[in-house]
Order: structure tokens, then sequence, then C-alpha cells
């Protein structure tokens, strides 16, 4: 289990409250599908993913992100349980999709950089620590079921 701090949780929610899941979920994953063009495989059913601007444009791509980031909230609700809480989508990703764990982090990190962009100089290296904790203990958690 992971132990976090008032402090921690705290950065955690309030980045989650002013976050415009609208804007931040399609930019982070059409981020990863550009970035990480393998990535590509698993949404062959969106429809055109032939370049940067298609992918952006692609509202399937769109509602997918924003899914994700709604998503996330079930581990910022969960943050005592977030390996439990996943569990099933683990489970899914691993059996029913066969993701590569390694694309969670991949979209991590797309995420993380477009949050530091939306924060500007207020992504301060404490804000991002618990960030990254935090997308770090997603990761492992969506990544449980392949180990």
């Amino acid at each position: 289990m992971v132990e976090w701090t008032q402090q921690e949780r705290g950065i955690i929610n309030s980045i989650f409250s002013s976050l415009d899941y609208e804007d931040v979920g399609p930019k982070a994953l059409s981020r990863c599908l550009i970035v990480y063009p393998w990535t590509q495989r698993y949404f062959g059913g969106f429809g055109n993913l032939y370049n940067a601007e298609t992918i952006k444009s692609n509202p399937n791509i769109a509602a997918h992100g924003i899914k994700v980031l709604h998503g996330l909230d079930r581990a910022v609700k969960n943050m005592d349980d977030i390996k439990g809480t996943y569990a099933e989508l683990s489970v899914l990703h691993s059996e029913k999709l066969h993701v590569d764990p390694d694309n969670f982090r991949l979209l991590a990190d797309c995420l993380t950089i477009v949050v530091a962009a939306k924060m500007g100089n207020g992504f301060t290296p404490d804000i991002q620590a618990a960030w990254q904790k935090f997308l770090a203990v997603v990761v492992s958690a969506l990544g449980r079921q392949y180990h």
C-alpha cells in the first residue's frame, strides 16, 4: 500500500478539481498517439488516424481521452486502494484488449506534459513529485494483471 501525505492528497485533489477534462483528456491521448504511433493499433475502430491533425480532430479519440480522465477520478476518490479500484480495468486491458502495459506509462507521461503546460510555473517540483507518484501508482495498478 502506498502512503500518501496530506500535502500529496491535497495536490492531487487540487489538480483534478481544476482540470478541464474536455480539453486535457483529448490533448493527452492525442499526444500519445502522435508521439508514439505504435499505440494507435489499439484504436483501429476509432476511424481515421492518418496524421496528427486527423488524430487531434477525431471525436472518438477526444471522447476516449475524456473517459480516461474520468477513470482517473476513481483513483483520486480511492487513493488508499488504487490497485483494488483498477483490478477490473487491469483484467480488461490485459486479457481482452491485450494492451501493452508500457502504454499506460506513455499516456501518463503525455498527461503530465499537458498538465504541466496548463499549470505553467505553478507546476512546481513539489507538485510534479506528487503528480508523478500518483500516476506511477495508477500505472502500476493498471499493469498489475500482467505480472
